[in-house]
């Protein structure tokens, strides 16, 4: 019995190790890929939306994904821009990446939208928010209408469109391969980061 036991575990161990992703199944090629540097380095993505439920969920993975990569991958992060909600919390992105802050305002966002339900769908709310987390609201308005995160917001318009992103959390490998936000999401990006160094 106990090494019927045995030969069960080590089967089970077998088969979730040698996981292999699917083309069409857990990953897709993107009709137009993003022009992508050869520098050694792979690049993904994450598409996200501060309201989903998913990506907030997603989010801990991640960070917990991103400090064990290899030196190599470069991962960023980009807000998508379907409607007004969307483009206002891209601000709210870029507006965070722009100041000078030792706080977690990402992840103070994320928890006030979806454990406080405040869903900060206003600039006079998100003002009112983040001068509770001690950004003054001269500071955060001179940031959200500068010249600067209107330009990154408009890229990630481009973007959205370009990749067609009709959901989200959405992984982008390499500019080149959209992986599904299922279960084996984080082991079909290690998959086509292997996959990518060697054309990188």
């Amino acid at each position: 019995m106990k090494n019927s036991l045995l030969s069960i575990l080590f089967l089970m161990s077998g088969a979730l190790y040698s996981f292999e992703p699917v083309l069409g199944r857990d990953y897709s090629l993107l009709d137009s890929p993003l022009p992508i540097k050869k520098d050694g380095n792979v690049e993904v993505l994450e598409i996200f939306w501060y309201g989903c439920g998913h990506c907030y969920s997603m989010e801990s993975k991640l960070k917990a994904w991103n400090k064990t990569a290899p030196e190599y991958v470069k991962f960023k992060k980009m807000p998508v821009t379907w409607g007004p909600v969307h483009k206002l919390h891209a601000s709210l992105f870029y507006t965070i990446e722009s100041v000078k802050t030792e706080q977690d305002l990402h992840n103070a966002v994320f928890s006030t939208i979806h454990n406080e339900r405040n869903f900060l769908a206003s600039e006079q709310a998100a003002t009112k928010f983040f001068n509770k987390m001690g950004v003054a609201p001269s500071e955060f308005s001179r940031y959200m209408n500068s010249f600067s995160v209107k330009q990154r917001v408009n890229r990630a318009i481009e973007l959205t469109k370009q990749l067609r992103v009709d959901s989200v959390p959405m992984l982008i490998v390499d500019g080149k391969y959209k992986v599904a936000a299922r279960e084996n999401a984080l082991q079909t990006v290690d998959y086509l980061v292997e996959k990518q160094k060697t054309e990188s």
